[in-house]
């Protein structure tokens, strides 16, 4: 029973690292995406010094929002979660 236990533990420590990679992957990809689009008019061998600005401001804004949005949505999380203890508490 208790290799079981720590058997599960490993699978849901692995899955969640899957999801961290699998969530860093996605938000890399729509940084590069998003930034290309909004600051690169004409692709050529190298970046002007106006496009090398463009692309820093567009992730380090990108990655601001990111890191915003995961904070509150891991805050709700624990929220409702922290409810849902209490609420099955009392009963």
């Amino acid at each position: 029973m208790a290799d079981e236990n720590y058997n599960n533990g490993e699978v849901i420590t692995q899955v969640r690292q899957q999801i961290a990679l699998a969530n860093a992957q996605e938000m890399l990809s729509k940084m590069t995406e998003k930034c290309f689009r909004k600051c690169i008019s004409r692709p050529g061998k190298a970046l002007d010094g106006s496009e090398q600005r463009c692309i820093t401001q567009c992730m380090d804004r990108f990655l601001d929002t990111w890191n915003l949005v995961s904070r509150t949505y891991g805050n709700r999380l624990e929220r409702e979660q922290n409810a849902m203890q209490s609420e099955n508490a009392l009963n």
